[in-house]
């Protein structure tokens, strides 16, 4: 049969059943950063090495992640946005058998970074195949919901992985990851077809490729978008790399314990994301991203203060922590609505440079959580409150938006 246009194909599948699925194929990286955060003390004492030494996983993820959405971008311009998401779902499988079978320390950081490279793939081309298929803030809404169904694997993971690491192998956890990402394939082979038009398809040219991300790099207002969206999720990265320590080394929270604190994180982002969907038509994504930009340093603040003090205990970290990661879909989606308007034609390599930035920030960002030895929330604080002021000041003095 003659391929359907992204059009054609948007109105043939239930928006529930591709939103579900996009989900779940953007939500394999956060499953694979998040199922394993309850087992990172048993890691390390399995792998013989120090909990800030087995944190740096975490790091290493971000790092190839980061590496691999640069090439996915281009790629997924020039052939197509199906068979680069089906190339990275496979190296995903492979490489979480390594994580699986890993014996070292250096032997996991090295396959975690593979396992990043080939998840980058998705959530790169998710952006690219959602902006085929929808307009503006039609595109605003359908990330939302993508990123609602995605919110789902975060939410789940940490508890799923935290009674796995308390009751099994922390191994279980990456075996799962294996089937989880061949299955994921297996239905993007059958259900999907492709969305990228052939008039829309750019060479593949390093020197054009060269050229479109420093068309990114050199726009002004698009930068203020990424590194707005990058610095929001980098707090969030700052949680990832700092919380295993902090919740359940420091506060002695019991280890299938952790995930159900994470998952409030999640909840709020959830209900903040679907609020969003809803309110973006009519009040527009950069009104809703202006709104979020406000609670990030206000949370930013009263987590550093509380960790600083020691006010509030445990809950003195949880709940600024929660405001903030609850409020990052807001930023994130409305600040791709953002950068995507200024970049309609080459979709895949504005989302991939955004993907780049956003997780090498976050990677760097999770490195100085665990430069030293941690003996307090402090240093997390610190580091989740700098990036929600950083994203805020890189939007109002790049894009040149003022608000009404």
């Amino acid at each position: 049969p003659m391929p359907q246009s992204p059009t054609a194909q948007a109105a043939a599948l239930s928006p529930r059943f591709l939103f579900i699925l996009l989900g779940a194929l953007a939500g394999l990286t956060p499953l694979a950063v998040d199922m394993y955060l309850p087992a990172i003390p048993a890691i390390a004492r399995d792998l013989a090495t120090s909990i800030d030494g087995a944190q740096l996983t975490i790091s290493a993820f971000l790092g190839g992640f980061a590496i691999g959405q640069l090439f996915y971008g281009p790629l997924a311009d020039s052939y197509g946005r199906k068979p680069v998401i089906l190339a990275g779902l496979v190296m995903f499988a492979i490489a979480s058998v390594g994580c699986a079978m890993a014996d070292s320390l250096p032997e996991l950081l090295a396959y975690r970074m593979l396992q990043a490279a080939g998840g980058a793939a998705g959530s790169v081309v998710v952006n690219a195949l959602l902006r085929d298929l929808f307009e503006k803030d039609a595109f605003s809404r359908a990330m939302s919901f993508v990123i609602l169904v995605m919110t789902l694997a975060p939410l789940v993971a940490p508890v799923v992985g935290g009674y796995i690491s308390a009751h099994a192998d922390w191994r279980v956890i990456f075996w799962l990851l294996v089937g989880i990402s061949l299955l994921i394939c297996l239905v993007m082979q059958w259900k999907i077809q492709e969305t990228l038009k052939p008039e829309h398809r750019q060479p593949l040219n390093l020197g054009q490729i060269l050229k479109n991300y420093w068309g990114v790099l050199s726009h002004r207002g698009a930068m203020g978008y990424v590194l707005c969206g990058s610095l929001s999720s980098s707090g969030m990265f700052a949680f990832l790399s700092g919380s295993p320590y902090v919740y359940i080394e420091y506060f002695k929270v019991p280890t299938e314990h952790y995930g159900w604190l994470f998952g409030l994180n999640i909840l709020l982002m959830m209900v903040v994301t679907f609020v969003n969907s809803r309110l973006v038509k009519g009040v527009g994504a950069e009104r809703m991203l202006q709104y979020g930009l406000l609670v990030l340093p206000c949370a930013g603040a009263l987590l550093v203060y509380n960790a600083w003090s020691q006010t509030g205990g445990l809950w003195g970290i949880v709940i600024p922590v929660v405001l903030f990661v609850g409020h990052i879909s807001l930023v994130g989606a409305n600040a791709m609505t953002g950068l995507m308007g200024h970049f309609p034609q080459s979709a895949g390599t504005a989302s991939a440079l955004a993907g780049t930035l956003r997780f090498g920030i976050g990677a760097l960002v999770g490195i100085l959580v665990n430069l030293n030895p941690p003996h307090s929330p402090l240093p997390m604080a610190i580091a989740i409150a700098c990036c929600g002021v950083g994203s805020t000041l890189s939007y109002w003095l790049l894009t040149g938006k003022r608000g009404d």
